[in-house]
């Protein structure tokens, strides 16, 4: 019996999740699905350059799972790409990253999903409106 695969961590989830080829309307397409979290690696691999230990790390999987999901990436990208296909992005097993702040006056702890456009010195507390914040270090930072 196969365990249950992990829960791939992903930084970012899509403002849009439909491309397709411009002039062909969506009904008369054949569509190749993208999950999330393939789409955070091409992402971590192909935009942001890292090494695929570095986007294992991030993605909080092992290196051949991680290669894994990036082949399976690219082959859909190449598939919709050669083949006039639409690519749609749902689904997959995944949760988002989230970075931890807290309050130095009054020691509220809260967490803003990463990707939010939210930095830290942006922040106030939500508790007592505060700025004095910092962000709390998780255990694989």
């Amino acid at each position: 019996m196969p365990r249950t695969p992990k829960w791939r961590h992903v930084e970012n989830i899509p403002h849009h999740n439909y491309f397709k080829p411009a002039g062909v309307p969506l009904r008369e397409l054949e569509e190749v699905i993208l999950n999330v979290e393939e789409l955070e690696a091409l992402r971590l691999k192909d935009v942001e350059g890292l090494e695929q230990e570095a986007c294992a790390e991030r993605m909080k999987v092992s290196r051949p799972t991680f290669q894994r999901i990036l082949t399976s990436a690219r082959s859909k990208v190449a598939e919709a790409l050669t083949g006039a296909k639409a690519i749609r992005i749902e689904g997959g097993r995944f949760k988002l990253n989230m970075r931890h702040f807290k309050c130095s006056n009054c020691s509220h702890s809260w967490e803003v999903p990463f990707g939010t456009g939210q930095r830290g010195k942006d922040l106030a507390c939500p508790r007592c409106e505060s700025q004095n914040i910092f962000r709390e270090k998780t255990q694989k930072e």
